[in-house]
């Protein structure tokens, strides 16, 4: 979803950028260390380069690029760096043309998820893509996938609570928007006219809450930007994300329930049985009921009422037939969860909200606990002591609490990191509502009626406040739209052509 940039000590002594010479099989699963090897030649351009890893995937030949980034752009002294990786894909037939084929870039939803390699872009967006021109830039936005991961094996490296706190505080859009413009300069470095130096922008979900920034901070670096189910709230703080998000998940569970009547029974004995017995994961992490109705993250997705009813048959059918949940279910539900492989997703989902000062401090915690804890009650006394006793057990959705530190394996190991983070008020700003209310960048955005992730109605004010952006509603798809239809990158960039003009 996002991308990144390169030397630190470089930029300050030139402005710009320069790639790293290291092989990614010598690249280290720690990220932020002074950089040792020494760069190829500054005159090499990086897409000149002859020691990059390249192959073949149906429709397009793969680049695996690594760039040293500086951890803190905004503190030239600070010499430390994190190592971003990009996959760069040109489309079969045109690998001599990479000096001008324009670049679009793909911000990945998040934070904390990485970009994976397709096995093909003869399908989906990356062929509508390529289809209008372009070749793709697809980049592990810093602390994810091969960009300076971020899990308590790396962390610890860093020494106290504090400056482990201290160096994932680096880790937000801002950081990651910096690192796409460094980025941006090495690949389109020699190129002859602002136009071509210029990149498009694709983001899903958290990537169109980087593009915003993107916009904010380096408006004249983008042709275009195309922002999908990500319109993000101009707030200063996360309280009223979940204010309004907390009664789409209502809606979403009364739909699941309308689908599967019959698994109202089934997760009730699920709850009960959760909050009698001490059920431990494979990988040593706690099944509560709480962290069980987590599942329900899959309802803002197409197809996540059947997944999450495969294992609600799964998990009941176990305590029927044999009174505990089988290892088979025990994996497939911690598979179904990724806070454990995505820390970031949790350590850091609140701060994306917070800007000029304010903190976080476990908002949607705070609002379930003020306006929505009996609608999301989860102990089995409790739920019995309901007005109707017998009414279903409603599933969370996107979003994170202080006992997910207790009840994840690896989150266990970033507590007190985690707790630190919620508390810290030191996040500057990320959107400039000045610059985005004079922005000239052609923006096209979709925003899904029903999301249960972005809220349509925060993001409609967003839109209205982005000159010329063409925003988008419609019912037809969840969250995962652009995973889901060709049809929407295509209608995006069908607005951006002029070609739509009744919205």
């Amino acid at each position: 979803m996002s991308i990144h940039n390169l030397p630190k000590s470089t930029v300050a002594q030139s402005g710009s950028v320069q790639p790293s010479s290291v092989q990614p099989s010598s690249v280290q699963p720690s990220s932020v260390q002074p950089t040792t090897t020494q760069p190829i030649s500054a005159d090499i351009h990086e897409l000149d380069r002859t020691d990059i890893e390249s192959y073949y995937i149906p429709g397009g030949k793969v680049y695996e690029r690594f760039f040293d980034c500086p951890l803190d752009h905004q503190q030239p002294a600070d010499t430390r760096q994190v190592r971003v990786f990009a996959r760069h894909i040109v489309p079969v037939g045109k690998e001599d043309q990479m000096h001008s084929l324009p670049f679009i870039v793909y911000l990945q939803g998040g934070p904390g998820f990485e970009c994976s390699l397709p096995s093909s872009v003869k399908g989906g967006w990356y062929a509508t893509a390529i289809s209008e021109g372009f070749q793709l830039l697809l980049v592990d936005q810093r602390g994810t996938g091969l960009s300076a991961p971020i899990s308590a094996h790396t962390l610890v490296q860093h020494g106290s609570t504090a400056a482990q706190a201290e160096y994932v505080q680096h880790f937000r859009a801002d950081s990651i928007v910096r690192d796409c413009e460094l980025i941006r300069k090495a690949l389109c470095r020699g190129r002859t006219s602002a136009a071509s130096q210029k990149v498009a922008l694709l983001g899903q979900s958290f990537g169109g809450f980087c593009i915003t920034t993107y916009l904010s901070l380096f408006p004249n670096s983008i042709s275009r930007a195309l922002i999908t189910g990500g319109v993000p709230p101009l707030l200063d703080s996360p309280d009223a994300v979940y204010h309004a998000t907390y009664p789409r998940m209502i809606t979403r569970n009364q739909q699941y329930y309308a689908k599967f009547p019959r698994d109202i029974a089934r997760v009730r004995t699920i709850i009960e049985h959760l909050n009698t017995a001490d059920v431990v994961l494979p990988d040593g992490g706690c099944l509560t009921a709480r962290r069980f109705q987590q599942l329900g993250i899959s309802f803002g997705r197409t197809g996540g009422f059947d997944s999450v009813h495969r294992l609600v048959l799964r998990a009941a059918s176990d305590l029927e037939t044999a009174g505990s949940l089988s290892v088979s279910a025990l994996t497939e539900i911690a598979a179904a969860q990724s806070f454990d492989t995505n820390p970031l997703y949790c350590i850091m989902h609140e701060s994306i909200y917070c800007q000029n000062g304010n903190a976080s401090r476990w908002a949607a915690h705070r609002v379930r606990e003020a306006s929505f804890a009996s609608t999301f009650e989860h102990q089995w006394d409790r739920i019995l002591q309901r007005s109707d006793p017998a009414a279903p057990v409603y599933f969370t959705g996107e979003s994170v609490y202080p006992w997910m530190l207790d009840d994840y394996a690896e989150l266990r190991c970033l507590k007190d990191v985690a707790l630190s983070l919620a508390e810290y008020t030191g996040w500057g700003r990320l959107y400039d509502t000045g610059v985005l209310a004079a922005n000239t960048v052609p923006v096209a955005a979709v925003s899904y009626y029903n999301d249960m992730f972005v809220d349509v109605g925060l993001s409609e004010r967003t839109a209205q406040t982005i000159a010329g952006c063409h925003q988008w509603i419609t019912n037809e798809f969840h969250h995962n739209g652009l995973g889901v239809s060709s049809h929407v990158p295509e209608y995006l960039f069908r607005l951006l052509k002029g070609d739509i003009t009744d919205l």
